[in-house]
């Protein structure tokens, strides 16, 4: 028997009283399991991995499917982009786009380039700004975008400007697990980059492209990282040291304009 909702509960390892909200947790179930998953779930699978009866789960999807937060498709039910999209509008990752988009949109002018804003989320990386290159033909990401941080430049930067404990909290997170030799390749890149205070690798992703990728700092740690995916001309602009530098120097305000902010604030 469910308690109610109001009902508090004891929780003696804390010592404290402890609340119990039912519907809601059924609600934040769902949402939880179709973001770890990141692909449609059948109803059925959704009530098997989360235990419990069709009627109660499906009332619940209803809800959250009026309210925008999930959709159905042919292969199940996914998130929508909600939830991503009122993350986005909090006031830490607000203000990180409202300073990095005047950077950013001057250094895709000056290097031709598009590039892309990054923070980490349960050990990806996702896209939260983007800037198109002036140029016609480009590469770019849409905002939203996540891979696993092992996979990405922008992903070994934000792991390697962590302390340890963050570190080891994010591989715990990974999904799919790498093998003991991807983790550790990733690692040893991660501490390279710490010297040079960038990255410069093949894309895992995509064909053809160069991530490009260096850190925006608040004190110590990484809490962001611009990105370019550099997709090499025919007629060269510049050298990819050049752009380095730029990007580098992009860094450097955002993060400069962050200090700022926070003493404002």
């Amino acid at each position: 028997m469910e308690l109610d909702e109001a009902e508090p509960s004891w929780d003696g390892a804390n010592g404290k009283k402890s609340y119990r909200a039912p519907a809601l947790e059924k609600g934040l179930d769902i949402l939880e399991l179709l973001a770890e998953e990141g692909l449609p779930l059948p109803f059925p699978v959704i009530v098997q991995r989360l235990g419990r009866s069709p009627g109660e789960l499906f009332r619940m999807a209803q809800v959250l499917e009026a309210r925008g937060y999930v959709e159905q498709v042919p292969d199940g039910w996914v998130l929508t982009a909600r939830m991503f999209h009122q993350g986005l509008s909090g006031p830490p990752i607000r203000n990180l786009v409202e300073i990095a988009l005047p950077i950013m949109r001057r250094l895709a002018g000056s290097t031709q380039q598009s590039c892309h804003l990054v923070v980490p989320s349960r050990g990806d990386m996702v896209v939260v700004a983007r800037m198109e290159s002036p140029e016609q033909l480009g590469f770019s990401v849409r905002v939203g975008y996540r891979q696993p941080l092992y996979l990405t430049g922008s992903g070994a930067v934000l792991y390697a400007f962590q302390p340890n404990d963050i570190r080891a909290a994010w591989e715990r997170m990974f999904h799919p697990v790498p093998s003991k030799g991807e983790l550790d390749q990733f690692r040893e890149r991660a501490e390279t980059l710490k010297s040079t205070g960038h990255t410069l690798q093949p894309s895992a992703i995509a064909e053809g492209i160069t991530d490009i990728a260096a850190p925006i700092m608040r004190g110590e740690r990484a809490a962001a990282a611009l990105a370019i995916p550099f997709l090499k001309p025919k007629r060269e602009w510049m050298s990819i040291p050049e752009i380095i530098s730029m990007l580098l120097a992009a860094t450097t305000d955002i993060s400069n304009e962050m200090v700022v902010g926070d003493s404002r604030a």
